[in-house]
């Protein structure tokens, strides 16, 4: 058995239906399955048994753990826009450790999402540079609950005997419908150019950038997830891996890629980045993906323009 927690999420469910594609069809999927949009994503996958986060320690604990031969932790709140420290520190800090100890406990190997929110304005660099986890300066709660697990799992003595937390750039591909303001511009864009044929883009506040130039590391969602199975049959090289293309890419570049994947004519305009969040902008992401490719991952990541032209294709089916 394969455990994926949260399942009925975008990479999760991304993932799991690469795994039912190579053959693996005893999934366990981990999810507090309460909504229903959500749920959709699990609608054509092959999965043993749906288990809810609440209970799922439970059920490991009982005589399922010795069927257990991998778990991917990609369960999370992810919205950064989240400023609840106890609910993130309780489900995305705690959780995680949960999972890991009885990981060590049960020698299960762990897949877990950590993610390059915990970089912060980047002033250290994107580097996977264990050494610096200790002084990342994420710029929000959610990556503050995300870089306290990554410290703390430093700090263990007992380990997981395979263990890796990949810093997971600006994600994007199918299966995020359910993520409304946190799902990626491509999605954004592509529903806004459908229903006005234009595309608004935050402005940028920073003197160094122009509008629309700001960068990010966009990775394909199926590229994170080739890498995650390609992990889970490697199962050596413990440690923190960057997960992004390598390369960043201007917002501007990313729009104009949607316009043409839509055939359409290009309409873009600027407007104010919300108070809320301008302040914890990141203007910068790449990730420095060498140390991945120094244990022997050298498949090569989709180029942002393919990756769009898939992702458009998918959703006008």
């Amino acid at each position: 058995m394969i455990i994926v927690t949260g399942a009925a999420g975008f990479i999760a469910s991304n993932l799991i239906k690469k795994l039912n594609a190579d053959g693996f069809k005893h999934i366990i999927a981990v999810d507090k399955f309460d909504r229903p949009d959500k749920n959709k994503n699990l609608e054509d996958l092959i999965i043993q048994e749906n288990i809810e986060r609440d209970v799922f320690f439970e059920w490991l604990e009982g005589q399922n753990e010795k069927e257990v031969e991998f778990i991917f932790h990609l369960g999370a709140r992810t919205d950064t826009s989240e400023f609840d420290t106890e609910l993130l520190t309780e489900l995305n800090t705690d959780y995680t450790k949960r999972i890991w100890q009885k990981c060590i406990e049960m020698q299960i190997p762990l897949v877990y999402a950590s993610s390059a929110a915990t970089y912060g304005l980047g002033e250290l660099g994107y580097e996977d540079d264990e050494s610096k986890i200790p002084d990342l300066k994420p710029l929000n709660p959610y990556g503050v609950s995300k870089n306290e697990f990554d410290k703390w799992a430093l700090q263990q003595e007992k380990k997981p005997f395979f263990w890796a937390g990949l810093k997971f750039f600006n994600v994007y591909g199918p299966r995020e419908y359910h993520k409304g303001r946190m799902a990626s511009v491509i999605l954004h864009a592509y529903k806004q150019i459908s229903e006005t044929g234009k595309m608004k883009l935050f402005r940028s506040h920073n003197p160094d950038y122009k509008d629309g130039e700001q960068m990010r590391d966009f990775v394909f969602v199926d590229d994170v997830v080739n890498v995650m199975i390609w992990l889970m049959h490697h199962r050596k090289n413990s440690g923190f891996y960057n997960l992004g293309s390598g390369k960043a890419r201007t917002f501007l570049d990313l729009v104009k890629a949607v316009f043409k994947s839509m055939n359409k004519k290009e309409d873009i305009s600027f407007i104010d980045t919300p108070e809320d969040i301008r302040d914890k902008y990141q203007y910068f992401t790449e990730a420095k993906m060498e140390k991945l490719k120094s244990i022997g991952y050298l498949h090569e990541f989709t180029d942002l323009e393919s990756g769009v032209e898939a992702y458009i294709k998918e959703m006008k089916l």
